[in-house]
C-alpha cells in the first residue's frame, strides 16, 4: 500500500475481526519522528512507548523529536538519519521504537493476530525493524521484493535474544561477497534481551520457483507464501518474457506470469493469493484452488482507518463512484527498477507537469543502492537523486529517466510530507499514491448515500458474500 497506509489503526480494525491485520514497516523511523513532531495527537505513541523495555532509549527519542502541541505549521520536519550498513544510534533507536509502537498499538485491546510487512530490498533497516516488532509480540513477518532467504534464521536468533546477521547486496560485488549486516540486542538495549515468541514467516513471491528455493534453502522455517500477482499495488515483479513496454507504456504480462498453483500446492505449505481478491467470488475461488485465504490491500487502502490523507481518500472514493479511477503500472517510477503501480491523481507525482516541476533529491535514503567504490569502501546512490550526483557515483544516466522519489512522495500521501523552500515560500513535497487494480472497484464497499467506508465494510462484503456463495453451492 505504500508508507503508513496500513498503519496500526487499520491493522487493529482487521485483527479485531479475526483476520491477520498487517502493519507496514516501511520508513517507520521517519513516520515515528514526524508524528512526534506533530505532537503525538491522542498520546498513542507515548502510551505505547511506556511498554518498551528500554526506557532510556525512549527518553532519547522523545527528547530529540517530541514537540509538545506540535511543531509550527510552517516549520519543516527535523531531519532523520539515513539507514546504512553502519547506522547511527539515533536511527537504530527510532527503528526499534517505531516498529515496537506500531505493532503494540495494533495489538492493543484484543486477542487477534498482527503481522508486519517489510521489503527485502531495504536491507540496511531490516534487522532493527524486525527486532522492534518482535519485542511487541508480532505474530507474523511478511517480506517480498527480493529473496529473503536469511530472514527465517534471523527470527530464530532474535527469539533467543541472540545476534542475527544478513548478507548485504552490493552493486559491483559478487553475491554473498559483500559485508554482513549484524544486529545484537545486547549492544543496543540497556536491558537483558528477553526470550521472544518467534513469529511466522510468510514470503511474498510471484513464482513457484522462488517459493521452492526458499522452502529448501532458507536459513530457517518458512511458514507459508503470499502469491502476489501483477494486479497488486506497490512494486510488481517484471514480466518473465519480453520486458518491452506495450503501446500504453506499461509492462505487458502474459501466461508465463500466472502463478503455477499446482507447484505451490506440491510444496505442502499454506499460501494466500494477492491481487484483485477483495470479492467473495475471488475468495471462494482461491479456497477452491487450495489457498488458505487471500491478501487484501487496495480495498483497505482508502477506508476510514487507513493512513492516507483524508482528502486523497475522498477524491479516490469519488473517482471510484464515477468509474474514473486510473492505475498506471509505471516501469520507470521506482528507483529500484521494478514496475510500480501509480494511481493517476491530479496534483501528485503521477502527473507529468507535477513531476517536471519537482526538484530531484535523496534525503531519506531508504531506496539507496549500496555500491563498491574504487577504494573498496561502501557508497550509496539512488536513481531518483540529482542526475549529476548519481552519475558521479558510477550510476548509468539512463537509469535516472522517469525516476521518482518514492520515500518523500509516499510520506506526503499520508500527511507527513516535508516542506521545502524559503521561510516565506514553503511548498509541501508532492505526494504519490500507489494502488492495485482493485482501487477502481472500492465503490462497492460504500454504504448507500455514504461518502466513504470502513474496514468492517470490506470484511463484511467479502465474508458474508463468501458464505452466501458457499450456501448456494451446497458447500
Amino acid at each position: 500500500m505504500g508508507v503508513a497506509v496500513s498503519g496500526w489503526r487499520l491493522a487493529r480494525a482487521v485483527a479485531e475481526r479475526g483476520e491477520l491485520g498487517v502493519v507496514s514497516g516501511t520508513l517507520l523511523p521517519v513516520v515515528l519522528a514526524r508524528r512526534l513532531q506533530l505532537g503525538d495527537q491522542g498520546g498513542h505513541l507515548r502510551r505505547a512507548s511506556e511498554a518498551f523495555p528500554d526506557q532510556a532509549l525512549v527518553g532519547r527519542v522523545l527528547e530529540r523529536y517530541f514537540v509538545e502541541g506540535g511543531k509550527a505549521a510552517n516549520a519543516p520536519f527535523a531531519a532523520v538519519p539515513m539507514p546504512s550498513a553502519a547506522p547511527s544510534k539515533t536511527w537504530v533507536d527510532l527503528a526499534l521504537l517505531a516498529n515496537f509502537c506500531e505493532v503494540w498499538l495494533a495489538k492493543e485491546g484484543h486477542a487477534g493476530r498482527v503481522g508486519v510487512n517489510l521489503l527485502e530490498k531495504l536491507q540496511t533497516g531490516t534487522l532493527a525493524s524486525l527486532y522492534g516488532a518482535m519485542l511487541a509480540g508480532v505474530d507474523a513477518v511478511l517480506m517480498g521484493a527480493g529473496i529473503p532467504r536469511a530472514i527465517p534464521g534471523a527470527l530464530d536468533k532474535f527469539a533467543l535474544g541472540e545476534a542475527a546477521e544478513l548478507p548485504l547486496d552490493v552493486a559491483g560485488v559478487a553475491s554473498g561477497a559483500g559485508p554482513r549486516l549484524r544486529f545484537d540486542p545486547r549492544e543496543w538495549l540497556a536491558v537483558e534481551p528477553p526470550r521472544l515468541r518467534r513469529p511466522d514467516f510468510l514470503a511474498i513471491v510471484s513464482s513457484a520457483a522462488l517459493a521452492a528455493t526458499l522452502a529448501r534453502k532458507a536459513s530457517g522455517k518458512v511458514d507459508g507464501f503470499v502469491i502476489e500477482s501483477h494486479a497488486a499495488g506497490g512494486h510488481n515483479a517484471p514480466p518473465r518474457g519480453d520486458r518491452s513496454p506495450g503501446p500504453d507504456g506499461q509492462p505487458v504480462y502474459g501466461p508465463r506470469d500466472e502463478p503455477e498453483l499446482d507447484k505451490f500446492r506440491a510444496l505442502g505449505l499454506p499460501f494466500w493469493l494477492a491481487g484483485e481478491r477483495a470479492a467473495p467470488e475471488r475468495l471462494a475461488e482461491a479456497l477452491a484452488q487450495g489457498a488458505a485465504g487471500v491478501q487484501v490491500g487496495s480495498a483497505f487502502a482508502f477506508c476510514e482507518e487507513s493512513g492516507l490523507a483524508p482528502e486523497i481518500k475522498a477524491r479516490v472514493c469519488a473517482l471510484s463512484r464515477d468509474r474514473r479511477v486510473r492505475i498506471f503500472t509505471d516501469p520507470e517510477a521506482s528507483p529500484t527498477g521494478f514496475p510500480f503501480k501509480v494511481l493517476r491523481l491530479e496534483e501528485t507525482l503521477s502527473e507529468p507537469e507535477v513531476y517536471a516541476g519537482h526538484v530531484r533529491r535523496c534525503d531519506l535514503g531508504y531506496l539507496r543502492e549500496p555500491f563498491a567504490r574504487p577504494d573498496g569502501s561502501l557508497g550509496y546512490r539512488c536513481a531518483a537523486e540529482p542526475i549529476g550526483e548519481y552519475v558521479a557515483k558510477g550510476g548509468a544516466r539512463e537509469e535516472t529517466s522517469g525516476r521518482k522519489c518514492l520515500c518523500n512522495g509516499l510520506l506526503s500521501a499520508v500527511g507527513l510530507g516535508q516542506l521545502r523552500g524559503s521561510e516565506v515560500n514553503l511548498i509541501a513535497e508532492p505526494p504519490i499514491v500507489t494502488a492495485g487494480a482493485e482501487a477502481a472497484e472500492i465503490a462497492r464497499f460504500m454504504p448507500a448515500g455514504g461518502g466513504g467506508y470502513s474496514a468492517a465494510h470490506v470484511l463484511e462484503h467479502m465474508l458474508a458474500g463468501e458464505a452466501r456463495l458457499a450456501a448456494s453451492s451446497g458447500g
